[in-house]
């Protein structure tokens, strides 16, 4: 899949990458493509995990002054229903993925077939301000929802590379997820929802026998 994918990547471009162990697999590929072909390419990591990966190999890290100039992000996801919206976060950088799916001028999504469903239903990660972690619990609480703040192995509360928590919240099956989107971001406190509504220009998806499918909204 990220063999295949490597190929929308073309000279000059500044590459968004997401995070999560998909796009690291998707780095490794890039940077054989890139070399291969003589390309020359900026990235811009959402994270330090990648960030970090992406210097290994050998990338020009560009900084956050050039994320409204991306060209291409490449991301994965935790769930992507029938109408191709997402839940995202399972690695913590949601809000920084966000912003540059919202700032690329292209989005493409790698999965594999277990991904996809008909209907979001899994928890969305919510970052949350730490000051603010008991009002939105309790706001959260009175939507129906279960929140639970996400924990390290040992106990110690997840903390995101903007310094925020992450309450992993259940809501059950999501039918309006643009809608349910928009009301968790009313929520004083809430930095960012694991719900993204805008949709990828392409989905890779991975299936158990081996082949890919390219999926466009």
């Amino acid at each position: 899949m990220a063999l295949k994918a490597v190929k929308d990547v073309k000279d000059n471009a500044i590459i968004g990458l997401g995070s999560g162990s998909t796009v690291s697999v998707f780095v490794k590929a890039l940077a054989k493509h890139v070399n291969d072909n003589k390309l020359d390419i900026r990235v811009i990591p959402t994270s330090l995990q990648i960030k970090l990966e992406a210097e290994t190999l050998g990338f020009k890290i560009a900084d956050e002054t050039l994320i409204p100039l991306t060209d291409i992000v490449f991301d994965g996801a935790d769930q992507i229903d029938a109408k191709f919206n997402m839940i995202k976060g399972g690695g913590g950088a949601l809000l920084r993925e966000k912003v540059l799916i919202h700032a690329s001028k292209e989005t493409v999504i790698l999965a594999d077939e277990s991904k996809y469903v008909d209907v979001l239903n899994r928890a969305v990660p919510i970052e949350v301000l730490p000051y603010a972690r008991t009002y939105v619990s309790n706001r959260l609480k009175k939507m129906g929802a279960e929140p639970n703040v996400r924990s390290l192995d040992k106990g110690y509360p997840f903390i995101t590379e903007n310094g925020n928590l992450i309450l992993d919240t259940n809501f059950g099956k999501i039918n309006d997820v643009a809608k349910k989107e928009v009301e968790l971001k009313s929520i004083a406190g809430i930095m960012e929802v694991g719900l993204f509504s805008k949709h990828a220009n392409r989905y890779y998806k991975a299936k158990k026998d081996g082949t890919i499918e390219v999926l466009t909204p």
